[in-house]
């Protein structure tokens, strides 16, 4: 049932008749201090990392990359915040439920996602806003507790 919600696009609210929905975006002054943040953490632990945040929509919205950072770690960054937006879900939870022989297996086939932690969505009041996205430490876990300090950095700006 998890794997079925994960698809979803949030819960089911009523519709009004208006012509235009509203949203909530990060300024990109916050998403940068989310950045920087997941940065500094990872760099306080000796790890070399890149970190994108993305919007509600996947696209990019900062990204900072420490001076040893693999070439690598711009794309997996960006896919890793681009599918915890888009499948509103942890990567690192992700990919646990996407595994081989598992039900939801088939989003592995898909180009864009990647279900390997470092990725997760940033909520406030009850939507998501972003995603951010860390890669190049030395295990998916230790990316995803960066992405957790960048989140943690800006939760007082984005607490309703």
């Amino acid at each position: 049932m998890l794997a079925a919600a994960l698809i979803c696009a949030g819960p089911v609210m009523a519709q009004d008749d208006g012509a235009f929905v509203e949203f909530k975006v990060l300024k990109p002054e916050v998403a940068l201090a989310a950045a920087q943040a997941a940065l500094q953490n990872c760099r306080d632990n000796g790890y070399q990392v890149g970190v994108m945040v993305v919007d509600r929509f996947g696209l990019p919205q900062a990204y900072v990359r420490d001076r040893f950072a693999g070439p690598h770690v711009f794309e997996t960054a960006h896919r890793k915040a681009w599918t915890a937006v888009s499948f509103r879900t942890g990567t690192l939870e992700l990919g646990e439920i996407t595994a081989p022989g598992e039900m939801m297996s088939g989003i592995r086939d898909l180009s864009m996602p990647l279900a390997l932690g470092g990725g997760l969505p940033i909520e406030a009041d009850g939507s998501i806003v972003a995603g951010i996205g860390v890669s190049g430490a030395p295990g998916p876990d230790i990316d995803q507790d960066c992405a957790q300090a960048g989140i943690d950095a800006i939760f007082d700006e984005i607490a309703f």
